[in-house]
């Protein structure tokens, strides 16, 4: 009979997962546990323990890979209580490169480059600015694009979310400058568990306290003196639209002028819908597993990103969340997706809903489903033939700027209708 060991991850190597959000797999250890997991000399047949399988992510750069052997001189190795190994983990420069994942240029400090903020948004014709926003969900960290000019009148304020794993600080933030540009006073914030603000990294657990929270902070804006009387309209894109509804139905009526989707997930793709197997196994541990980031990875970014070299940019943003999807996260999907379906019937507001339809990240049908059914008297649909999900960020630049176009003549036209001439100003 083979003896029994346990085995628990080196101090260094914790660290590592919790600071790059590398995912634990559920039946080795969490890392915010002190659980250890039985093994057998005899046989380490784990899947990321057995020397026959490909190099597994060691941290959310695609440049650090670490293999089996290196990942077991990671860990200590624990003998009745007793610890009887402990190397210290290779360096990055030992580790084998990544398999089947072309060069990525290096990281820079922006996604433009390494020209200042001040300097690049000022080139841009805009002015940014950066806080955080308590919430009672947790802290918030927002961003602001005006135009550049401070005596140009602004048309109306944009509240925007991003999609999942994304934040505003990386290519997300075009889009806010666009808008910017285009004379309107735009605000975003990291999601709870994205970017720079609170919670977990990746995991989404309670949707509807993750919409209440960025709704707080919009609130705010859309309620100080300085936009109270403007038309304000609401603008998400991927699974960030899906939480821009659920802000929508958390308010007032009348809160909101407008509603602007981009590529929105209502609708989950067949291919990526999630087990109700694994759902229910993990659902049965009571909670216990539902930050797990255990759920399969469908390679969401290369079916997001049509332009090669847009894809390398967005691939090293450094605040990305790359692990596998978190149980709780895909659970809250399947049940909001759900919810939003069954409640199209409720949108009243104008909205503009955009999406590819090569789009293998959220289904287009979603888009057609929501125009059909919902009550708005105002409302537009548009379809891009062949496009991808990232319709600004992903696409080549002669079709981003045909989405742009498109987003600005209905955004003109809704805050020439309900701007100055409906509030007196």
């Amino acid at each position: 009979m083979a003896q029994q060991l346990l085995w628990t991850p080196h101090k260094s190597f914790f660290n590592a997962m919790l600071s790059s959000g590398t995912p634990p797999h559920p039946f080795l250890v969490d890392p915010r546990s002190r659980f250890t997991y039985p093994l057998h000399r005899s046989n380490y047949s784990h899947p990321y323990l057995n020397s026959s399988i490909n190099p597994v992510p060691f941290s959310n750069s695609p440049s650090t890979y670490i293999n089996s052997s290196a990942f077991l001189s990671a860990c200590s190795v624990v003998q009745k209580g007793k610890e009887v190994h402990q190397p210290q983990p290779p360096s990055s420069s030992t580790m084998p490169p990544p398999p089947n994942v072309s060069p990525f240029p290096p990281a820079t400090t922006f996604f433009w480059g390494e020209t200042p903020e001040e300097e690049f948004y000022k080139s841009q014709g805009v002015r940014n600015s950066k806080s955080y926003f308590e919430t009672p969900n947790g802290k918030l960290f927002t961003q602001s694009w005006l135009p550049l000019n401070e005596d140009q009148p602004v048309k109306a304020a944009v509240f925007m979310t991003h999609g999942y794993g994304s934040d505003t600080s990386w290519c997300f933030q075009k889009i806010c400058i666009e808008y910017a540009k285009w004379g309107y006073a735009v605000f975003a914030a990291d999601l709870l568990g994205h970017g720079r603000s609170e919670g977990l990294h990746g995991y989404l657990g309670d949707m509807d306290k993750v919409a209440a929270a960025s709704l707080s902070y919009f609130l705010s804006v859309r309620r100080s003196e300085t936009y109270c009387k403007l038309p304000a309209f609401l603008f998400g894109e991927s699974m960030g639209g899906m939480i821009t509804m659920l802000m929508y139905f958390q308010s007032e009526p009348d809160t909101w002028t407008g509603l602007i989707f981009s590529a929105p997930l209502f609708v989950i793709p067949e291919n990526m819908i999630p087990s109700k197997l694994h759902l229910t196994m993990y659902g049965l541990l009571f909670g216990f597993a539902d930050t797990w980031a255990a759920m399969p990875d469908n390679k969401m970014v290369g079916k997001a990103i049509r332009d090669p070299e847009k894809l390398k940019i967005i691939a090293v943003n450094p605040k990305r969340y790359a692990g596998r999807p978190r149980v709780g996260t895909m659970r809250e999907v399947v049940r909001v997706t759900n919810y939003i379906q069954n409640n199209f019937h409720k949108v009243t507001a104008p909205f503009l809903t955009l999406h590819g339809t090569a789009d293998g990240v959220t289904c287009p049908t979603g888009s057609q489903m929501l125009y059909e059914k919902a009550a708005s008297e105002d409302k537009a649909l548009k379809m891009y033939e062949g496009m991808y999900h990232s319709l600004i960020q992903g696409e080549p630049d002669d079709a981003a700027n045909l989405v742009l176009a498109d987003m600005r003549a209905w955004i003109d036209k809704k805050a020439e209708k309900y701007g100055p001439k409906s509030n007196g100003n």
